[in-house]
């Protein structure tokens, strides 16, 4: 493995390639989810003590994943444990029987993120140290790609195929297995273990940091997760239409996010983070306030794209 001056690293492809595999398959749970939840029982209770566990367990995990993989010199054996549980767990979710089954095995399965998401954003750094920027750009948009066609097939297998949700899910945690296999090609560069300490209080920040935590902080605390969002939608609809039209939804959301994430990180380098930043929260007020008075299809074909929007 090589940093190449002209070409792209085969590792950043390689790993380009795993994602793409596994946010396909990622991407075909996620709008399904809170269908798969209401279907067995799951209230509104249920959705955001799911969405909000899966959540949390793949932040604090990514933390203490970052560390550990620096601390044994090894990495590559944390990004494949991470794809390999999270595609074992979509199995298992596929056959939950109540709600609660979904709250372990969906939960479980954002562990797996977390376990991989550093240790493999530091193996792309290292196969392209001189131009990392290109590197998790052609990692990122890979990623995304994945994304959209996963929703995009998801949405497929439903109404044309008729397939329902827990073999929807089973399919997606095949596709999620698949995804190791160009992980079996990656070579990392040889590191000696480290003896480095976790550091994880605020004392050391700066007071500036300290404030961006706490708003951070506050604004999750006040974040719906998206699964009410794709709800909302089903409960204005009637039929099979309420089951079809929030996965089409969730593709709008998906690509323009995909479409404006560039755009948008190029507008905080000219006007600044900060402005951007609270423009996004201030977008998202907004749209939250527009799914809750929303009662039509028209209503929700402009809300999932300006959904997109805030993400991006």
């Amino acid at each position: 493995m090589r940093d190449e001056k002209k070409g792209v690293s085969k590792n950043v492809i390689l790993l380009g390639i795993v994602s793409f595999l596994n946010d396909v398959s990622g991407e075909m749970v996620i709008p399904i989810l809170p269908l798969f939840i209401e279907s067995l029982g799951g209230a509104g209770l249920a959705v955001g003590l799911i969405g909000g566990l899966r959540d949390s367990l793949s932040a604090i995990l990514r933390v203490f994943a970052g560390y550990w993989s620096d601390r044994s010199g090894k990495r590559k054996p944390f990004v494949f444990f991470g794809y390999l549980s999270s595609a074992f767990l979509k199995l298992l979710l596929a056959f939950s029987k109540i709600w609660q089954h979904i709250l372990v095995f969906a939960s479980l399965e954002r562990i797996g993120k977390g376990l991989r998401a550093a240790p493999r954003d530091a193996i792309i750094a290292d196969s392209m140290p001189k131009r990392r920027g290109g590197a998790f750009g052609i990692h990122r948009a890979m990623d995304t790609s994945g994304g959209i066609l996963g929703s995009i097939l998801v949405f497929l297998l439903f109404w044309f195929l008729h397939l329902d949700l827990r073999e929807i899910i089973f399919a997606a945690g095949i596709i999620g297995l698949f995804s190791l296999l160009p992980l079996h090609f990656v070579k990392e560069r040889p590191r000696q273990p480290r003896d480095i300490k976790l550091n994880i209080g605020l004392k050391g920040l700066s007071s500036s940091l300290r404030l961006f935590i706490f708003v951070s902080v506050v604004f999750s605390l006040a974040n719906f997760s998206y699964m009410f969002f794709i709800l909302r939608a089903k409960d204005c609809l009637q039929g099979r239409l309420s089951l079809g039209v929030p996965l089409l939804l969730y593709v709008l959301f998906n690509v323009f996010y995909a479409l404006f994430a560039i755009p948008f990180g190029n507008l905080s380098d000219r006007l600044g983070r900060k402005k951007v930043l609270l423009f996004g929260y201030f977008l998202f007020s907004l749209t939250c306030l527009g799914f809750a008075l929303a009662n039509s299809l028209k209503a929700f074909l402009f809300l999932f794209p300006l959904y997109g929007l805030v993400y991006a």
